[in-house]
């Protein structure tokens, strides 16, 4: 109700600061994991070594979080619990801005909104001191026992304002997001010791770490010296970090660690620049795991947006966007063989739970795309006239593409033994077998097992290829003896005649036959005798649901022509149940090595999957 005078006009009267803290409490602090961020923040801002957090029933019963960083006198105590008193500025600018926090407003607002003790020592006094605020109310400061550093304590969270405490989630719920908030500030400060507990359970339990080994245990992603690092630099902007292979993805982007000069930040800018850089190699729908560090000067970001200080606004975001894009997209043009997935074969799970696998031995060279896969696989006087185009004949010669098995007599008058001397030594192994005309198996220097698919394997192969001709306007087209006439609704003929420029640069030339058909004069050479009346209808239907296919637009046009020459890869490649000789299956490994972004198909699913010696051994119960 509003307070009026006498003629009815409203009074505006100054509200307390209790209510002040309250409303304020409201954007800082919208759930425990916001109070967890903003304590944890400071603990790390105090140059803490080591950082404890107890949570019980995800905090909203208590959060407790204890350091040994420098620690506050009962000064210190009492101006710490005011509104907008921080120790983190140095000047007025809000330029030039060194820490996590500097706004001044966590402590008050998770004060006026729970119970709050704030326990501190510095390391030169012989005694503690202890501050308490309930509600927004400030007691004295007191005396107390505790060792140097500080310890903060939350108690009945929200419930001076219940009206935001019966929106909370349920205790699980608000775990996991404490969980995440803590793991993203463990990531930007791989210095300090972290341990957290969940209702007395350890979750948490990290040391002192370099950058890898933080990464590592951070993502989850196994032995760090397998992930893939990101270095890169445009101007004053520096990008490094490591990130995951793209058959490795999540159903959210929980998995996206960010950070912008050491501040743990959820970036649209960044997220969206990650999200480009693996749109091309990864299943639609799925996130990317990275693990991103940017630096920038400080006058060139401003990290005052919001009071969570998640959120930034940069003086030129598209030179961050190209700098991401571009350092993400070098990290990722590696062949196969250098990250890729182990598969859990003990127990069922579905293929997006597949478990991540970094090897250790050398990276593949991958500075070149193979400029094969031009001519068919048919052997003279053994025609396969019904299969569509396979790949050439290896650029190695024949001596030196690794022998899958030699006859070699034991002794006179001994039978002969299979002798298996391959040229092992490659990522990806020496291929020993082709099972159910679908996957190639292989075996590497160290008694790995390898599976490849290799159709989706010979997909991307024809994909970069294709890419790297359209890039450097090289797509031989090929003219049809008989002009193929293709029936399609005229939604989708309009579609298609509108790209018919963007398509003739990849060699194919179509023009109208009629309102509901077009006829199809010349496709591209590499494609051989594929049949293009599938292949037209496919990207017609592509084209016609694609509402942000625009050939006007070089941006969505450039996206777009990616999508139809991943679908011209599909349609061009070795099928499954093509017999191979294990020439050409080695030469498929080989050419999988050194082609970039062959991890994955087109459609971003697996190419190559791999079994350690050890993961035989505990499925035969050796070990």
């Amino acid at each position: 109700m509003n307070m009026s005078s006498g003629n009815g006009q409203p009074v505006i009267r100054r509200l307390s600061e209790q209510v002040v803290n309250r409303i304020a409490a409201g954007e800082v602090i919208e759930r425990p994991a916001a109070a967890l961020k903003e304590l944890v923040e400071n603990a790390i801002d105090s140059g803490a070594r080591r950082i404890h957090v107890r949570l019980d029933r995800g905090g909203i019963d208590r959060i407790d979080v204890t350091d040994d960083g420098c620690g506050m006198s009962p000064d210190d105590l009492l101006l710490a619990v005011e509104r907008h008193c921080t120790s983190k500025l140095r000047d007025e600018t809000l330029v030039r801005i060194s820490t996590l926090g500097f706004r001044g407003e966590a402590l008050p607002s998770i004060g006026a909104a729970a119970r709050l003790t704030v326990m501190s020592r510095l390391h030169n006094s012989d005694s503690a001191w202890a501050i308490r605020v309930e509600g927004g109310v400030v007691g004295e400061v007191e005396p107390c026992a505790g060792p140097p550093g500080t310890r903060v304590l939350v108690e009945d969270m929200f419930f001076a304002t219940p009206a935001r405490r019966k929106f909370l989630k349920s205790p699980r719920v608000e775990s996991s997001h404490a969980e995440n908030v803590v793991r993203r500030l463990a990531l930007s400060a791989p210095h300090i010791a972290f341990r957290l507990e969940f209702d007395q359970r350890v979750v948490l339990d990290l040391p002192v770490q370099d950058m890898a080994a933080r990464v590592a245990a951070i993502l989850e992603a196994g032995h760090a010296d397998g992930l893939l690092p990101v270095e890169g630099q445009r101007g004053d902007l520096k990008l490094s970090g490591f990130i995951c292979a793209p058959s490795v993805h999540r159903a959210t982007a929980n998995g996206q660690m960010l950070m912008v000069n050491g501040r743990p930040v959820v970036d649209p800018v960044l997220r969206t620049a990650v999200r480009v850089a693996y749109r091309n190699v990864m299943e639609h729908g799925r996130h990317a795991v990275v693990a991103l560090s940017l630096d920038i000067p400080p006058e060139q970001v401003d990290v005052n947006v919001h009071p969570a200080k998640t959120e930034l606004r940069y003086a030129d975001s598209a030179a961050v966007r190209a700098l991401v894009i571009g350092s993400l997209g070098r990290a990722l043009g590696t062949g196969a063989g250098v990250a890729g997935v182990r598969p859990d074969l003990l127990q069922s799970r579905g293929p997006s739970s597949a478990r991540i696998w970094y090897p250790s031995e050398r990276s593949a060279d991958a500075a070149g795309v193979s400029a094969r896969l031009a001519a068919p696989l048919d052997a003279p006087g053994q025609p396969d006239a019904g299969l569509p185009p396979g790949f050439a004949e290896s650029t190695l010669p024949l001596s030196a593409l690794p022998a899958a098995r030699k006859v070699v007599p034991d002794g006179p008058g001994q039978p002969a033994a299979d002798d298996m001397t391959p040229a092992i030594d490659h990522p990806l192994g020496a291929a020993v077998a082709q099972v159910l005309g679908t996957y190639i198996v292989s075996q590497t220097a160290d008694g790995a097992l390898v599976l490849v698919d290799q159709h989706a394997a010979h997909e991307r192969l024809t994909h970069e290829i294709l890419r790297q001709q359209y890039l450097g306007g090289e797509i031989r087209a090929q003219r049809l003896l008989l002009p193929e006439v293709v029936d399609l609704p005229a939604r989708q003929v309009e579609a298609l005649l509108s790209f018919g420029a963007a398509l003739a640069r990849l060699g194919i030339e179509i023009e109208p036959f009629g309102g509901t058909a077009v006829l199809v004069r010349t496709m591209p050479a590499l494609l051989g005798k594929e049949d293009p009346v599938g292949m037209l209808r496919d990207l017609a239907e592509e084209l016609e649901a694609d509402d942000l296919a625009n050939p006007a637009q070089a941006d969505a046009l450039d996206a777009r022509m990616d999508a139809i020459i991943a679908r011209m890869a599909c349609h061009g490649s070795v099928r499954a149940g093509r017999k191979l000789t294990h020439e050409e299956m080695n030469a498929l490994l080989r050419d999988m090595e050194r082609t970039p972004r062959s991890g994955t198909c087109s459609h971003g699913r697996p190419t190559w999957l791999k079994l350690e010696k050890a993961d035989l051994e505990r499925m035969f119960g050796r070990r």
